[in-house]
């Protein structure tokens, strides 16, 4: 099993990931429902945290802090605290490559 450390290398180190198509739920207290979503170009890579640019500054984040990753729209990491939540985390906001949110791809599987 890869931790969300490795995949992020991964996706920012292997040129055939665009690190535009990923996304990163975060526990962020503070936050409302203590969590925050940043996408790639957002997030600068460290050994034992991400630096997240907001519009407020930039925030150190540990990687144990990362509740989901999404490439694509897609789940590709899911911390065990949260396991079998992930869509409705993540279904919460756009996909960025599409702007379909989780709940437009079940409506497509049952029309």
């Amino acid at each position: 099993m890869l931790t969300s450390h490795r995949i992020l290398q991964q996706y920012w180190h292997d040129a055939r990931y665009d690190i535009r198509q990923v996304r990163v739920w975060y526990i962020d207290r503070g936050a409302p429902e203590d969590r925050s979503v940043a996408d790639g170009p957002a997030i600068c890579l460290e050994s034992y945290y991400l630096n997240i640019r907001t519009p407020a500054g930039e925030k150190q984040i540990p990687y144990h802090r990362i509740l989901i990753i999404t490439y694509c729209g897609a789940v590709v990491f899911e911390n065990r605290k949260i396991k079998g939540l992930a869509d409705l985390i993540a279904g919460n906001a756009l996909d960025i490559c599409g702007i379909r949110t989780v709940e437009d791809r079940e409506d497509e599987k049952n029309p």
